[in-house]
């Protein structure tokens, strides 16, 4: 039985499945995070599905790790000819005080991470995926 609301396989949307495997993941959350989605639900999921939700769950984590009383996460999503960026903010703390773990499958799907402060406070990593592999999956969609 799925942990999901939506089976990762079922998804061809980047929205539905940002939303189906971080909303599972805020629940046993010890304190209160408040979601932000913007990503049109046109994009299509850049990559092999299973390696973007192991990416996902990894960085979203890391992302919760520095939020342990509770704060904001805001995911943002913009779609262009290079290809898909995903970026991922929260409240947690400077990025210079948290630990980067850069998960071994952005390598596998040539995902190109950076972090960042965020000008309010926080921390925010962008996914960079590169037009390549989203041209792919656009065209099999």
């Amino acid at each position: 039985m799925s942990t999901r609301w939506i089976k990762p396989n079922e998804c061809r949307s980047l929205a539905v499945l940002v939303e189906s495997v971080i909303g599972q993941m805020l629940i046993p959350h010890a304190m209160p995070i408040c979601l932000e989605l913007d990503i049109d639900t046109d994009i299509p999921v850049p990559d092999d599905v299973n390696k973007v939700v192991s990416l996902l769950e990894s960085l979203v984590s890391q992302s919760l790790e520095e939020m342990p009383d509770g704060g904001d996460l805001t995911i943002t999503a913009v779609s262009s000819h290079d290809g898909i960026e995903l970026e991922l903010a929260d409240t947690g703390c400077d990025v210079e005080q948290r630990s980067r773990r850069l998960p071994m499958v952005a390598a596998a799907i040539g995902a190109a991470l950076s972090w960042q402060n965020c000008p309010q406070g926080g921390g925010a990593v962008t996914i960079r995926f590169p037009s390549t592999h989203y041209q792919q999956h656009r065209d099999a969609a």
